[in-house]
Parts: C-alpha cells; structure tokens; sequence
C-alpha cells in the first residue's frame, strides 16, 4: 500500500501530498473545465510516482478518455490502464492505473440484491415494470448510486487511491445530499401515504383526499402498482438508510478530501466559489483548487517591461511601421497595414494582461479557503493520450 504522509501541520503543499494523504479524492466543478481530464491526470501521476493500486472513477466521460488511457472503453466493472500506454508514455509507473465507469443501471441492480430480505423480493423488484421510473424520480438514483459504488469500492479495500468525478456543481450538489435525501426518503410522508392504504385496507384521513385526486388522475390501478412496489422497496429500508448514513460519514471523514476545478472566467469561477462555500458550510474538507486555461504570468505585471512596451508600440506603431518598411524590409509595400498589425498586437496585449490581472484577483478569493492551489496554462493542443494526461498532472502535481 502506498504511503499516506502529510506536512506537520496537518495541511498539504501541493497535490502530491494532499493524495499521499487520502484515500478518497472528488473532483468538482462545472462543466466544460476540464474536471474529468483533470480527475485522470491525477489519478495517473499518483499511479507514476506514489505506486499502489490507483482507481479513477468517472461518473460521465468522454470517449476520447477512454482512449487517452489506452482503453477501448470500460463500465462499471474497472478495467486496468495497459502498461503499454505507460511505455508509449515513456515513463514506468511504480504502481497501477485502473478506470470505471458509473452503470446506473447495474449498480442499482446489484444494491437491490444486496439489501432485499430474500431473492423472491428482489426478483419482484427488479421486475416490477415501474423500476427505473421510480428510483429515478423519487430517490436521485444516479447520484445516490454514484455515493454507493463509491462507498462499495472503498470497503472493498482493493485500491489504495480512488479519485472521484463527479456531474457538473449544481447535480454535484445532489450527489453530496444522495445519502441522506435516501434516508429522509425512507421515513416521508409521501411514502406512507403511497404505501399505508394498501397495507391494512383503511384509508386513513389523511390519505383519504391524496387517493382521491390521484384516482381521477392517474386511475386506481396505477396507483395500486406504484403502492406495490414501493412496498416490496420498503422492505429494504433498514440496509439502505444504514449504507446512506455510512456513505455520508466517509464522505466526512479525514481520508477524503475534495478538488474544486475551475477556470478563471466569470461563470465557472462564480460556481466554484459557490460550490466553495456549500463545501464549508457542510463542513467537507477542500483539499485543492485547480485552476485551468490561466494566463501566463508575464500578463499580471501591468507596471512590467512587457507592459510599458505595448503601450509604446501601440502610441508609436505610425513612426515604427515607416521605419521597418524602409530600413529593415523594404519588400514590405504597404506601411499603413503593417502599422494596423502593430497596433493590434499591442493592443491585444494589453487587452489580455487586464484579462489576466482579473484573473490574478480571482485567483487569490478562491485561494483563501484550500491547503493547495494549482495552475494549469493553455495547452497548445487537446489532451489525447497517457503523455498529454502526465503533462498536466505535471503541471498541477508540485
């Protein structure tokens, strides 16, 4: 097993540490940031340089990951990351790489075996017609389902890191709240209300008035397989409230920590800031913040060199254009155009270095609350494969 170790102060320096010391990462974000390439990059770097058995969990991928880790794909059951990849790479991992995928469908299938009272029940179930309907609607199944895997592959014991990644912020949300919505679901009003009436055959005063609206509604006879079925599901409440009530203390526990992933530009910062905030009114530890697609640095120093030669380029792009097209190029034949470009460049710049010094201040709010913040600058080219995924991790991992 890989070795967990941190600062002494208990706060970590870098994400090389804070990996080192948590069994469970969950990476955040909104979408399009590059949260589920940078789930896998850190996934990959701790498989390279911490050793042990590392699995990425992704909860919505896109195919090219797959291929990026050298995987023609993978589900619910987790595949391991080729040694070939890592060769082609150029680089011998000290430990192991494996990816799944979230079924929502089988996993659900596997929880009702798991907690029905016998096999007839969870036959029944599996069976009943309304089955994905109802644990859709009524129980946020994916997100719930995305807690339990989680929770089932941690107890399992078989990996020594598990990286998270999770839907977008706001259904993020919901995957925090899963285990205990499960719970509270168990003892609602709702679900005496659809189950009471046909358990004893009295229709209580409460009921009574529900049943009537919902007959001329949706028909007796729908509501009868609805009743039926959250009856048989009831006969699973005592090992699903527990698992919820295990599910949300780890995701409390020390060996878990979450990474917010972010871009400086003003709606997907405004998220992580918000998702920031519910991390610590729910009292989760946020390890790290990860910043992608950041300016360079040279564009925050509005007094620079850099800075003061834009300006003199932009005010004098008239008196330069005349004298590049007479003493250096005289085959230029247009001064006019070439002073237009000039003064372009020098005002992109500029443009791009006020960009850069919001970004600056972004950076430092959202740098107020976590032990690690990373950057990540725009590559030149998409992430495709292992190598790509390791040059990232480089970037982001001291």
């Amino acid at each position: 097993m890989a070795a967990r170790t941190q600062a002494a102060d208990g706060k970590s320096r870098s994400l090389e540490q804070l990996m080192a010391a948590h069994e469970i990462v969950i990476a955040c974000g909104s979408g399009g940031v590059g949260k589920t390439t940078t789930a896998a990059a850190a996934a990959a770097m701790a498989a390279v340089r911490q050793g042990g058995k590392v699995l990425v969990l992704t909860v919505d991928p896109a195919r090219r990951l797959a291929n990026a880790l050298g995987l023609d794909g993978f589900g619910n059951t987790a595949k391991r990351v080729p040694p070939e990849a890592f060769e082609q790479a150029g680089v011998l991992p000290r430990g192991e790489l494996w990816a799944a995928m979230l079924d929502t469908k089988e996993s659900w299938d596997n929880l009702v075996r798991r907690h029905a009272p016998d096999p007839t029940t969870a036959g029944r179930i599996l069976d009943n017609p309304l089955y994905q309907n109802i644990t859709g609607r009524f129980v946020q199944s994916h997100e719930y389902i995305a807690m339990e895997r989680l929770y089932e592959l941690h107890t399992d014991g078989a990996y020594d890191l598990i990286v998270v990644d999770t839907p977008p912020t706001r259904n993020a949300l919901d995957f925090l709240e899963a285990p205990q919505r499960m719970s509270e679901f168990f003892s609602s009003r709702l679900l005496r209300l659809l189950t009471a009436p046909y358990k004893s055959r009295l229709v209580s005063l409460a009921s009574k008035p529900f049943y009537q609206v919902g007959d001329r509604i949706l028909g007796t006879q729908f509501l009868q397989d609805i009743a039926e079925f959250f009856i048989l599901f009831q006969t699973m409440s005592p090992g699903f409230v527990e698992r919820a009530n295990a599910v949300s203390r780890l995701l409390h526990d020390r060996r878990t920590t979450f990474i917010v992933v972010t871009t400086l530009e003003a709606a997907p910062a405004h998220e992580a800031e918000f998702f920031i905030d519910v991390l610590s009114s729910k009292k989760f530890h946020l390890g790290a913040v990860v910043l992608n697609k950041v300016l360079p640095a040279y564009l925050r120093d509005a007094g620079g060199n850099a800075a003061r030669l834009a300006e003199k380029v932009e005010r004098k792009a008239d008196e330069m254009a005349r004298k590049l097209v007479t003493d250096v190029d005289p085959d230029v034949p247009d001064a006019e155009q070439l002073r237009r470009v000039l003064t372009e460049v020098a005002e992109n710049f500029i443009r791009f270095q006020l960009v850069a010094q919001r970004e600056a201040e972004q950076e430092a709010a959202l740098g107020k609350v976590p032990d690690v913040v990373a950057t990540v600058p725009y590559f030149d080219t998409d992430i495709y494969d292992l190598a790509g995924l390791l040059q990232l991790g480089e970037r982001i991992w001291c």
